[in-house]
């Protein structure tokens, strides 16, 4: 075979290069070296709660290089234990002065700025490991989705039970047929954990001088600063977060999402408690109604309703639960499949799986990839080995958002379908267009803004102050695409 003097000269120069900096896969783990080129430059946006625990879990093998947060007083903690990672607290200008340095993003925000901010890393090129709930709207959900694709980028969601062995059970076990075809899907958790149901402050607070209110708001428009906002209770405010639904949906809804193959709902409809304006109700039920899918070689797939509760309420028993076992699962969450020969339990995460026969499924295949560890740190480790994989090979973390991302538009369209219920009506939707379409166009609905509940002397007096009447089909499409403030931006959907 003739070889060309600069074809052996490139060669030459490649094999010089792969023995310079030799990889882990010559090497070893065992030998307990990492080579430089392996570790990937990591850059947290969140770090306060939930961002720090990620953070825990790839540091130890990976560099963090730069910390984002709008509030430095709440992420003051992980500033002092990654002294050498630059601080921000504007994203946007990390991602100016520090792009070219950085490999991954770590998103940990509220769930309003997630995909701004996930959007705008996918653009750069960048891994992206985002919190759940993946968006707070449908069309951003789709909009990462078809990015994340476009750019080719390694991606997790982080509902990590979807990489926990539990998740991968219930998998097997309904692909092998154990207990039948699944027509009807009851989950629950046992949130919210923070308020919900209120008016909205009318007191304006001042503004804490490490908190840079602006950024926080982001997105969103910018209203007076309240201290029941932040941090961590903005999950309960519309403005903000998705509710109980969005915060523990991704873990508990993953199960039946995966395992039946669910894609988008045909119909869904929704009630709940006292229904504000600003905050989310205390608890809620949602229905929603998949179609048929293709049938698997052991299961046939028939339209499934799936049914959601929180805040405390339950579905039924199901007949045979053993009496004095409680109902809620481990981890504060619950899904029951209910089968045509039996009915598969699990608690949040997938964890748990049994069979309400007693039956132990043996000699079912294990088709599902495993994580090692997956509660503790494998599931963000995953994603780090993802992200040093070749694209054109690269094997797909367990909630990378070509899958994430569907799961996500299943669980924000029910937070849309908890906001219209006062049009009493069970709502179609049409998944590939990103719309309902039975809302008519001249359709209005009264939003309820404030509920002044008291009693004087002895008598209850009820005193609830409605919105305008706001056209139903308008109200939708902002819920459904969200119309950013000046100065805020998404990218355009991939065509």
């Amino acid at each position: 075979m003739s070889i060309t003097r600069r074809s052996f000269l490139r060669r030459s120069a490649a094999a010089a290069a792969a023995f310079t900096i030799a990889p882990n896969t010559i090497l070893g783990k065992s030998h307990g070296y990492t080579a430089p080129s392996d570790k990937l430059n990591i850059a947290a946006v969140g770090i306060g709660g939930m961002g720090h625990a990620n953070i825990n879990n790839v540091k130890k093998t990976e560099n963090i290089v730069a910390l984002c947060d709008v509030d430095w007083k709440y992420a003051k903690g992980v500033f002092d234990e990654l002294p050498n990672a630059k601080k921000y607290y504007d994203y946007r200008k990390m991602y100016d002065e520090m792009g070219k340095d950085i490999d991954a993003v770590i998103i940990a925000t509220a769930d309003h700025t997630h995909a701004i901010i996930t959007a705008d890393a996918i653009t750069m090129g960048k891994h992206v490991y985002c919190q759940k709930p993946l968006t707070h709207s449908v069309y951003e959900s789709r909009l990462l989705t078809n990015l994340a694709k476009e750019y080719n980028v390694a991606t997790q969601m982080g509902n990590q039970g979807s990489s926990d062995e539990g998740t991968d059970i219930v998998c097997e076990w309904i692909w092998n047929g154990e207990i039948g075809d699944v027509t009807r899907v009851d989950c629950a958790t046992d949130r919210p954990i923070w308020p919900q149901g209120l008016n909205a402050p009318e007191k304006v607070d001042r503004i804490p001088k490490t908190l840079n209110w602006d950024l926080f708001c982001g997105p969103t428009d910018l209203i007076p600063y309240n201290n029941i906002y932040h941090p961590w209770n903005w999950r309960g405010w519309w403005r903000f977060g998705t509710g109980a639904l969005g915060d523990m949906a991704c873990h508990i809804l993953h199960q039946p999402f995966k395992a039946l193959k669910l894609g988008y709902p045909s119909k869904v409809e929704a009630s709940s408690t006292l229904l504000l304006q600003d905050c989310a109700p205390t608890a809620q039920h949602v229905k929603f109604t998949f179609p048929a899918r293709d049938n698997m070689p052991k299961l046939a797939m028939p339209e499934v309703e799936v049914h959601w509760y929180d805040g405390g309420m339950m579905p039924d028993r199901p007949k045979g639960f053993p009496e004095g076992k409680q109902l809620m699962g481990p981890g504060g969450g619950l899904t029951i499949f209910h089968g045509t020969k039996d009915t598969l339990v699990c608690g949040c995460y997938g964890q748990q799986p049994f069979l309400l026969s007693g039956r132990v499924p043996t000699n079912v295949p294990k088709v599902c990839r495993r994580v090692a560890n997956a509660m503790n740190g494998g599931h963000e480790m995953d994603w780090v080995r993802a992200c040093k994989e070749d694209a054109s090979n690269r094997v797909k973390p367990k909630s990378d958002f070509s899958e994430a991302g569907p799961l996500n538009e299943m669980v924000v369209m029910g937070v849309l379908a908890v906001r219209l219920q006062t049009l009493n009506k069970e709502l179609l939707w049409d998944g590939a267009n990103m719309q309902f379409t039975n809302i008519k166009d001249n359709e209005e609905i009264k939003i309820l803004i404030k509920d002044d509940f008291k009693v004087v002397d002895g008598d209850p007096k009820f005193n609830k102050i409605w919105t305008e009447p706001v056209n139903a089909r308008a109200f939708a499409s902002e819920l459904i695409k969200h119309n950013y403030r000046e100065g805020w931006k998404l990218p355009d959907m991939p065509k």
